[in-house]
């Protein structure tokens, strides 16, 4: 099931940082499901979405993709001018490995992130090497299959709370004004022992953990989904570790109005592989 989206004003050249008088439309900040890295290859109806997302949003200045791929001690943004296509996988067809995402990188933007998480109290890296993991390059090679948006990562913490994440996430909110995509990246489920290839799905306990995402998100029940493990019995279950889940409250937090309560709009809703929620949501 997948909702249209009201998108961002569409432009013809890119600029790296945070220029005056920038030419591009404010955009959401958005959490998509990257699901597993055979996507590309099995088609479907999430595979159909996110083909369509980057139309309906618009053209960005630039994404900045949140992957449960890149994992950090502290915050860290990309900064390669031209990233790398990691394959952070193994065991999967050749035609994967084969595949490549050219996009151009923005350093300068890296520098306004530093800085701008900086100045929110967040010690924030440059790494000037870092490529894009399967959680970025995944689901932007089926929006932008030009490759001609410029991308960088930011990374996520996985000992730190969902809260942290969403202070991040509100801190970079004022990139999205500039035309920065805040494209966050993981899984509204993510069991991978509960997986069922083949199979049919889903089972009721990961039915019933979406449906409850699915309500906080929409009614901005911020509250309940910092603290989602204690608020729902199927929260552990759902995510047996929080890595796929935190960079939604990256998402989250971009896309609140100064630190407000905003309810968020559900773009696309699917299961693959059995118990594996491939969501998507957006803000602002």
């Amino acid at each position: 099931m997948t909702q249209s989206l009201a998108g961002g004003t569409p432009a013809d050249s890119t600029s790296g940082g945070l220029p005056a008088g920038t030419a591009f439309g404010a955009m959401p900040a958005v959490f998509v499901s990257h699901g597993a890295p055979t996507l590309l290859l099995e088609g479907g109806a999430t595979c159909e979405f996110l083909s369509h997302l980057g139309t309906e949003l618009g053209r960005p200045s630039a994404a900045l993709c949140v992957s449960a791929h890149w994992e950090t001690a502290s915050p860290a943004v990309s900064a390669a001018t031209k990233p790398e296509t990691i394959h952070d996988f193994g065991g999967f067809p050749p035609a994967l490995y084969e595949m490549r995402y050219a996009a151009e990188g923005s350093p300068a933007l890296a520098a306004t992130v530093r800085d701008t998480l900086a100045a929110a109290g967040f010690a924030c890296t440059v790494d000037p090497d870092r490529g894009l993991d399967h959680g970025a390059w995944v689901p932007l090679k089926l929006m932008y299959p030009a490759a001609d948006v410029p991308v960088l990562q930011l990374s996520i913490q996985p000992r730190r709370d969902p809260a942290h994440h969403l202070a991040v996430g509100r801190a970079l909110a004022v990139l999205r004004q500039a035309g920065v995509l805040v494209l966050a990246s993981g899984s509204a489920v993510h069991n991978l022992r509960e997986l069922r290839w083949g199979g049919t799905g889903p089972q009721p306990w990961a039915q019933k953990f979406a449906d409850w995402l699915d309500r906080c998100v929409s009614e901005g029940d911020i509250e309940a989904l910092v603290d989602y493990r204690a608020r729902t019995p199927e929260g552990a279950r759902a995510h047996p570790t929080d890595e796929h889940l935190l960079p939604l409250y990256v998402a989250l937090g971009a896309g609140g109005n100064g630190g407000a309560s905003v309810g968020g709009r559900r773009l696309h809703a699917n299961f693959t592989h059995g118990n594996l929620a491939m969501h998507a949501y957006a803000w602002g």
